[in-house]
């Protein structure tokens, strides 16, 4: 017999042995022609007997399952959250970075699943091999920087130049301009520069002669990359940055995912601010990027960093943000197997 038997089957079996056992049969010899263990048929005649023939749900109750407080700061966060971090991993982060609830991202979206609550994604920009950095670079913030310029639909001769930290991921500046020369450029890292308080120690070493031998103590303050575009390529640009000590690399002619990077911020800014396309004026253009450029900095967790925003990460605080996280899902773990001990069921018989 199988497993896993209808109820109705169930009570049908026991009238059989019932009526054999009335016959004169003994009920073991009645097992094991209807081919029943006979331990199990006693345990069938006491849940009949508590009218509890019908199976519980598979999946029994495990020790470290989520509590209903849990559950519901789940949906909580994922009606407060959803539309900004539309995956289920960076819900889960959500929850601990706000501090509200340490869960596993399998968890999230088991929850979401059995209350039918989907997430929209989008499309992920895929991977592309790149040329290797120079040697002298540290992977450390404002070592690496990236930019390139896009354009929005509705305002088509506005171009926006953004620049920002490859390792960090933050979105250090942005100039809108109806120009693309190399003057965009010098005032968009003039800015970034100066934002990050490197512009002093950049014109300072700029006047020296550089040497792009690892060794060098002069070596370039940073490393600029980009396309082969010609605002980025020309003479006035590289003199630019050669006088404020900073290096250039080019990706590979007519390879944008060599810039996979900035690409990704460009792609992210107009999949999860549309709103950008309809703006018909540089200057709203203008104002609306430098509030989203802040929102991104400070408050959309980046899953290429470890689920915490680019801020927190430039600032050195990322680390630490993720330690708590895993602690915390321990101590989240070790709460739920202490509750479901103290609280256990009764076995069934």
């Amino acid at each position: 017999m199988s497993r896993r038997v209808d109820s109705a089957v169930k009570a049908a079996v026991l009238d059989l042995l019932d009526r054999a056992v009335k016959d004169g049969w003994t009920h073991r010899r009645a097992c094991r022609v209807l081919e029943i263990n006979e331990t199990r048929a006693w345990r069938w005649r006491a849940r009949r007997s508590a009218d509890r023939l019908v199976d519980l749900a598979a999946g029994g109750h495990p020790v470290h399952g989520l509590l209903a407080w849990e559950r519901a700061e789940i949906i909580a966060i994922y009606h407060e959250w959803g539309d900004i971090d539309r995956s289920h991993r960076k819900l889960a982060h959500r929850g601990s970075y706000t501090g509200r609830v340490w869960v596993s991202p399998s968890s999230v979206r088991r929850v979401l699943a059995g209350e039918g609550l989907t997430l929209r994604r989008p499309r992920r920009p895929g991977h592309a091999q790149r040329r290797p950095f120079p040697a002298w670079v540290d992977y450390t913030r404002n070592q690496i920087w990236i930019y390139d310029t896009t354009h929005f639909r509705s305002c088509p001769d506005a171009a926006a130049t953004a620049i920002l930290d490859l390792v960090t991921r933050k979105w250090l500046a942005t100039i809108v301009s109806a120009e693309e020369t190399s003057t965009q450029i010098e005032v968009v890292f003039t800015d970034a520069l100066d934002a990050e308080g490197l512009l002093d120690a950049a014109l300072d070493r700029g006047e020296q002669w550089l040497n792009l031998d690892t060794n060098d103590e002069r070596r370039p303050i940073l490393l600029a990359v980009s396309d082969n575009g010609p605002q980025m390529t020309s003479g006035s640009t590289r003199e630019f940055m050669a006088l404020c000590a900073v290096a250039q690399h080019f990706g590979r002619p007519g390879t944008p995912t060599d810039q996979a990077w900035i690409e990704t911020l460009f792609g992210h800014i107009k999949l999860e601010w549309p709103h950008l396309d309809e703006i018909d004026d540089s200057g709203v253009l203008r104002a609306e990027l430098e509030r989203i450029r802040i929102h991104y900095n400070t408050v959309r967790l980046h899953e290429a960093i470890g689920y915490v925003t680019p801020h927190d990460e430039h600032e050195g605080r990322g680390p630490a943000i993720r330690k708590a996280r895993r602690d915390g899902l321990r101590r989240a773990r070790e709460q739920r197997i202490e509750y479901h001990r103290n609280n256990k069921p009764p076995e069934t018989p």
